[in-house]
């Protein structure tokens, strides 16, 4: 039963969960362009295993090499959207690409040759997508003639197969107009797909044109030439992306206990330990005229009003701003079906390790 649960802790709605992994599916269905779904929304395999049996993956996207690790026994097909420069991780890569088909972003001579370096001495192929700023300015190298002059590199390498071009407009997933949202992602893909277009001009294969999020996967997943979307943070969804109006269901909250009430002043055990505030406070679920006014380490502070009866002891939900760091802070979830059953599911890709168990526990140190 959910009062069993202890608090705080992460509920999943497994049913509205389900509603949002076939929606994306029935989009992708038909389309071109595929999904392969970002698996640091969640970092759950039981999440994971759900969204690939639903079908329309072509595999999963994962950013750390951590991830790509505890994922791996489920999908042959791993793409790590991330530069991976250290050596550490270089190698990991190189091993982990012996039993699947592994892909890694690029976007530096010095990020392909210690890559190519790690797979000579492995033995084995690694995958290639060179990184293209579409805008975001993270990481990526600039669109046109300096990704072409990357993309001749790593085709020069042994150890490494270049497969195509990425660019992720991630900047443009919050905006919260849908016309400039349109017109602004079309643009960024339209610079991908120009500078995949240079690449084969060039000789060179280019396959994959990989990008778009939760807030453009029916924009970007639409522009001729993408061949496939990362969206992650659909599967549970989060406040931030729920005031861009996706039509995807909240899946996700975190559940307190109330410890604390003074009249209108309502206090949980479910602090920034729980759930973060990067992207804004949460919001209170279910309870109509309920805010919340402040976060600390152990502690949500909510304004409630007066003719709630709610007590020290009684519970209440919190529906988080952002999935991903949230999920982070939790060891596991704990996943509600509509009969009321519950059952735990581990976040095995939570943190940080130097290397994964293959069961993706623990770190072998």
């Amino acid at each position: 039963m959910r009062t069993d649960v202890p608090t705080p802790a992460l509920l999943v709605d497994v049913a509205a969960m389900t509603r949002n992994i076939e929606r994306m599916v029935r989009y992708f269905a038909q389309r071109p362009s595929k999904l392969r779904p970002h698996f640091k929304a969640h970092k759950t395999p039981e999440i994971a295993r759900r969204q690939l049996a639903a079908g329309a993956c072509i595999g999963l996207t994962c950013a750390t090499v951590a991830e790509a690790e505890v994922v791996a026994p489920l999908v042959g097909d791993l793409l790590i959207a991330n530069e991976i420069v250290d050596d550490d991780h270089c190698a990991r890569v190189a091993r982990l690409a012996s039993r699947s088909t592994v892909t890694v972003a690029v976007d530096s001579e010095a990020g392909v040759t210690r890559l190519a370096g790690a797979a000579a001495a492995a033995g084995t192929t690694v995958g290639v997508l060179v990184d293209v700023n579409v805008g975001q300015n993270r990481c990526g190298t600039a669109p046109g003639e300096s990704a072409v002059v990357l993309a001749r590199l790593v085709a020069a390498m042994a150890g490494l197969r270049l497969r195509g071009v990425m660019g992720y407009e991630g900047h443009l997933q919050p905006v919260r107009d849908r016309p400039e949202r349109e017109a602004r992602a079309r643009e960024a893909m339209g610079e991908l797909c120009a500078t995949a277009e240079l690449v084969r001009a060039a000789g060179l294969p280019c396959d994959v044109v990989s990008g778009g999020g939760s807030g453009t996967y029916d924009i970007s997943g639409d522009v001729p030439g993408v061949t496939e979307i990362q969206a992650g943070s659909y599967v549970l969804m989060d406040t931030d992306y729920a005031a861009v109006g996706l039509p995807f269901e909240p899946a996700l909250s975190v559940v307190g206990t109330i410890v604390s009430r003074s009249g209108d002043r309502v206090v949980a055990d479910c602090g920034h330990k729980a759930l973060t505030t990067d992207h804004g406070l949460p919001l209170v679920k279910g309870v109509a005229g309920a805010r919340v006014t402040a976060l600390n380490d152990e502690h949500a502070v909510l304004h409630m009003p007066v003719a709630r009866e709610l007590v020290v002891g009684d519970r209440v939900e919190l529906l988080p701003s952002h999935v991903d760091p949230t999920m982070n802070l939790h060891d596991a979830c704990y996943a509600v079906d509509e009969d009321g059953s519950i059952d735990v599911w581990p976040i095995l890709a939570r943190g940080y390790a130097h290397e994964r168990t293959a069961a993706g526990n623990a770190p072998r140190l």
